[in-house]
């Protein structure tokens, strides 16, 4: 069964660091490039990072460039989003999504990049307060 599930999500203060892993199941995930999204509360989703089947590009949006790096370890089956520096505006429910494309140095930065629900996870909730 086709299946990514995120985890890591928390309360952390402004400043704060987190680690989200995305872990996927029942596919390999060598062969697609991997998104992070969020959307907050009344918020429509947006991307925050993607990086490439092969690894060599990974794409940021720019509020979260030099605080997220978003990496993958292929073994494991999973991608990891390293957030440091949080502040408020980085709170939301945070998802990641996989797709296939034969240009293994390329990734998406829009959720239509990955097609249907089915190619999500349920997502992980961050919360940056004080």
């Amino acid at each position: 069964q086709y299946q990514l599930v995120e985890s890591g999500g928390g309360l952390v203060q402004p400043g704060g660091s987190l680690r989200l892993s995305c872990r996927a199941s029942g596919f390999p995930i060598d062969d697609y490039f991997i998104g992070w999204f969020r959307q907050g509360p009344g918020d429509a989703r947006e991307a925050v990072a993607c990086i490439s089947s092969d690894g060599t590009r990974r794409s940021y949006e720019d509020s979260v460039k030099g605080r997220f790096t978003i990496s993958r370890d292929n073994a494991k089956n999973t991608v990891y989003l390293q957030m440091n520096n949080l502040k408020p505006d980085d709170s939301g429910v945070y998802y990641c999504a996989a797709s296939y494309w034969t240009n293994r140095a390329a990734c998406g930065m829009t959720s239509g990049s990955y097609g249907s629900a089915g190619n999500w996870g349920k997502g992980t909730l961050v919360t940056v307060s004080s």
